[in-house]
This record gives structure tokens, C-alpha cells and sequence, in this order.
């Protein structure tokens, strides 16, 4: 008796799991013989023509008043009386990018100036969780006495202090950079 009820037990489960294998509810299709007559596609369905579109400006609004130019002189004003309009000015031409610098140009020793006094500051390569370390010796400015990493984001060099506060921005190229100090707002410059 319990024989026949694990025989049966076996039969089914194995029916149900061949089963699930040729349901279409799993993206497949069923399971088709070698004779079954192949599938057919319906046709794509064409788009329909419309009728011509005409761009014209919408009538006014019932009762509204008509709108005008905004540029257009007062009524009643003599505009052969006015003086001529003053050129367009001229833009310079914008003073060409400095070459893009990279994350790896900016890794070593760096001599930091501040209104403070001066002192050593390295950008290592060697990753701090999402950052990178650095290190400064010599510091008399208590905000960059403390940086111990930095980064590399969109052409600014971010200097960090423990804790992730923001010590300084800089930008520039792999010899000099120019900034603030994030707290002060005195100026920092990183030359090689």
C-alpha cells in the first residue's frame, strides 16, 4: 500500500514538472512534433496615410485683446527720429581648455601655499574605500593638517579630511594647482 502511494506520488510529480516544461506561461512555446504544420506569422500591419497638415497661426481668442510685437515701437512714436540700433557686440573667442588632466597625473608630492605658511602634501594611488589616500606633514593650517585622502572628479581635485568633510577644491593641470580651502575660503595652491 505505501509502495503504490510513493509510485504515485512519483508518476504525478513527474507529470506536473513535464508539464510546466511545455506551458507557454514560460515564454516558450509548446512543444511541436516533426509533423505539425509550421507556424505561420501574421502580416505587418502598414501605417495609414493622413490628411495634409497645414501650419497656420491660430485664430484670437473671442474677445481678447490682440497681442502685439513686443519690440515694436508705441503707437504714434516717430521712429525716423530714433537713433540707429548699436551693433551686436562681439564675443572674444573663449581662451582654449588646458589639456585635460587625469586622476593618474595628479598622484605624487606637492608643495601646498596658503595665507598660512607652507607645507607637504602626497596624493597616493592607493584606494581608501571609494577615495584615495593622502597624506600632509609640516601643516600649520589645522584643515589641511588633517587631509588624509582625495579624488579626482570632473577636472577638480577634492581634498578630505577624516570623517569625509571636504578640505579643499583645486583645479589646474599636473603641475600647479589653484583653490580654497572648503572652511576658510583661503587660498590654496599645490605646485610640484
Amino acid at each position: 500500500m505505501t509502495n503504490s502511494i510513493w509510485l504515485t506520488t512519483a508518476v504525478m510529480c513527474s507529470a506536473l514538472a513535464l508539464g510546466a516544461c511545455t506551458s507557454t506561461r514560460l515564454g516558450g512555446g509548446p512543444v511541436r512534433g516533426a509533423a505539425a504544420a509550421p507556424v505561420v506569422e501574421p502580416a505587418p500591419v502598414e501605417a495609414v496615410p493622413s490628411g495634409a497638415i497645414e501650419a497656420a497661426p491660430l485664430p484670437p481668442i473671442a474677445g481678447a485683446p490682440l497681442a502685439g510685437d513686443p519690440m515694436a515701437p508705441a503707437p504714434g512714436a516717430d521712429v525716423a527720429g530714433l537713433p540707429p540700433a548699436p551693433p551686436p557686440p562681439t564675443v572674444a573667442a573663449p581662451a582654449p581648455a588646458p589639456a585635460p588632466s587625469s586622476r593618474t597625473a595628479m598622484v605624487g608630492n606637492w608643495s601646498a601655499q596658503t595665507s598660512g605658511g607652507s607645507c607637504r602634501i602626497q596624493l597616493s594611488s592607493s584606494p581608501a574605500l571609494d577615495l584615495y589616500r593622502a597624506s600632509a606633514s609640516g601643516c600649520s593650517n589645522q584643515d589641511l593638517s588633517k587631509v588624509n585622502a582625495w579624488d579626482y572628479r570632473d577636472g577638480e581635485v577634492y581634498l578630505y579630511q577624516t570623517g569625509g568633510a571636504v578640505a579643499a577644491r583645486l583645479r589646474g593641470s599636473s603641475a600647479s594647482l589653484s583653490g580654497v580651502l572648503a572652511k576658510s575660503g583661503a587660498p590654496l595652491t599645490l605646485a610640484r
